[in-house]
């Protein structure tokens, strides 16, 4: 997702007030202590109580008092918040206050916002404010930060596993409206987290490799070059893992892989004469990672119907760039899920209980390998379930766990920056 910087539709016109706490925060947060700080947020907006500092204090009664004050106060008041966490996550050692910096909205009392007392009145915006979706995506940051206690058992919910894939954070922790100072801030935990991954991936899968060659060996190593065991860095059991990497590593197809498969498909596509023709390769390229008995009942039919019904009005122009991406997110919305508005995913499940976790997911790896541009779409989809089942359990929906994991995994495989291409199916076991 791509956030420009944002103008506040709910600016004064000399823009004082809002800018007097702007200014106080981006001080306060360099010289002052964290508790510091906690306690300021705790009087100025959980008890709306007299300030310190009177010119802060006179600025925030201004703005809950003026005609606007339902709306603006949801945009300047979610801006101070990322003041103060994006000067924070800059800061390893300061990371943690993030939490607590948020949870301390679960002690807000409301008020009257009817009354004349600033403190009422400020009490009762901010007990507004923790319903709205910006107020979410502040909690699901606190998750990911706080994420040391996000997987301690199986009955923990989907949405505390937010911070695991790194993928849906511009969708999970990023609006339309989000500041320069929220996007800063998710930009460098989504680096942080992919490259976290990413070596923790690296390592288990050496660590893999070499006890598997140790155990094919029959060599008994001494004690000076005993290998340490490294973590499964995913919520998958060891041989889920191990399959996966080979899936989406090795060959598929015969003596093709996703990438190559991929590439032979993008060189076939610069031949194609028309759109039409296109689609009905793009069938081809779809259904040849499918079962044939599957293929063969109502799913090809449904899918040959979305392709030909896919701006059949361009069916004899050359196919173009914006043509193919049209299709291909044509294509996720049907295999995945519609939107927020439409969130059946009946042929999600279908794939997912006909083909495996796995191999699902690896057929959409398959459609943004050849048209990478539209990954952003597939990223899309996924937040749209991820945030249709937040509060399930994960015990409840365990495929959708299954299917985030290998999500992450097949990414990482294919985008990511650690090289996996030589590893052998048969090095893991």
């Amino acid at each position: 997702m791509n956030h420009s910087s944002i103008f506040n539709p709910y600016q004064t016109k000399d823009s004082s007030d809002d800018q007097v706490l702007y200014d106080y925060l981006i001080n306060s947060v360099q010289t002052d202590s964290p508790e510091q700080l906690l306690d300021d947020f705790q009087a100025l907006f959980i008890e709306g109580r007299g300030f310190r500092h009177p010119k802060v204090y006179i600025a925030l009664e201004r703005i809950t008092k003026a005609k606007n004050a339902d709306q603006a106060f949801n945009y300047i008041f979610n801006r101070c918040c990322h003041i103060v966490i994006n000067r924070w996550q800059m800061q390893p050692d300061l990371q943690r206050e993030i939490p607590r910096l948020i949870y301390l909205f679960d002690k807000v009392r409301g008020g009257d916002i009817a009354s004349y007392s600033t403190s009422s009145r400020v009490r009762q915006l901010v007990k507004n404010f923790i319903q709205t979706e910006q107020f979410v995506k502040l909690k699901r940051i606190a998750d990911v930060i706080d994420s040391k206690q996000s997987i301690s058992n199986n009955t923990t919910s989907v949405g505390k596993l937010i911070h695991r894939y790194p993928y849906l954070y511009d969708y999970c922790l990023l609006g339309e409206d989000s500041s320069d100072e929220h996007q800063q801030t998710v930009r460098r935990i989504k680096s942080q987290t992919e490259r976290r991954f990413e070596v923790n991936l690296s390592r288990y899968v050496t660590y893999k490799v070499r006890t598997a060659q140790g155990a094919n060996s029959g060599l008994i190593l001494p004690k000076t070059e005993l290998i340490l065991p490294v973590k499964n860095p995913t919520l998958l059991t060891d041989k889920e893992l191990n399959r996966s990497l080979k899936h989406f590593v090795g060959n598929v197809e015969g003596n093709h892989s996703y990438k190559s498969l991929s590439q032979s498909f993008v060189n076939h596509t610069v031949h194609t004469q028309t759109f039409g023709a296109f689609k009905d390769d793009l069938y081809e390229y779809v259904v040849g990672s499918l079962d044939s008995k599957y293929s063969q009942g109502q799913f090809n039919k449904k899918l040959q119907h979305l392709l030909q019904s896919t701006l059949p009005e361009c069916n004899h122009q050359k196919p173009t760039e914006f043509l193919m991406m049209r299709t291909s997110s044509q294509l996720l919305n049907f295999l995945i899920v519609e939107s927020p508005h439409q969130p059946e995913h009946y042929v999600f499940i279908d794939l997912i209980t006909n083909l495996g976790v796995t191999r699902t997911v690896g057929l959409f790896l398959k459609i943004i390998l050849f048209s990478k541009k539209v990954r952003p779409y597939l990223e899309k989809r996924f937040s749209i379930l991820f945030n249709h089942y937040e509060s399930f359990s994960r015990e409840g929906v365990p495929w959708l766990v299954k299917a985030l994991e290998n999500m992450q995994l097949a990414l990482s495989v294919h985008f990511g920056k650690v090289d996996l291409s030589g590893l052998k199916q048969n090095q893991l076991n």
